[in-house]
């Protein structure tokens, strides 16, 4: 990863957690702020601001709204999933209407894949 620290993808970073989604939010405080193992939201990642970012399991999460089916925003995704996985991160990725319609369903693949990547 980058090491040189990036103050304005901080600053950037630090703006989208007080203004997250409402998918966001749900997922966050319904589910990731309690989580047994530690997550945090908006973490700058070399050039990149994962939505939440799991360091024990090495997993990013990903909530993609409609803008992401756009072929520009989705070449843009796979280089940012690319870049990710260099550095040997899992990165999910979930479309925000399936959080809004199967939150049970989002809340249970997570668990499973934190529990496969810490466990081993």
């Amino acid at each position: 990863m980058q090491r040189k620290h990036n103050a304005s993808l901080t600053l950037f970073a630090r703006g989208l957690r007080s203004s997250m989604t409402p998918e966001e939010r749900r997922l966050w405080y319904q589910f990731l702020r309690s989580y047994p193992v530690r997550f945090t939201r908006q973490k700058v990642l070399g050039r990149y601001i994962a939505d939440f970012y799991c360091a024990q399991a090495k997993l990013v999460i990903e909530l993609d709204g409609s803008q992401h089916y756009q072929p520009e925003e989705m070449q843009h995704d796979a280089q940012r999933t690319a870049f990710l996985e260099k550095y040997g991160l899992r990165v999910l990725r979930i479309g925000n209407n399936e959080v809004m319609r199967n939150f049970s369903g989002v809340c249970e693949w997570i668990d499973h894949m934190v529990k496969e990547r810490v466990e081993g």
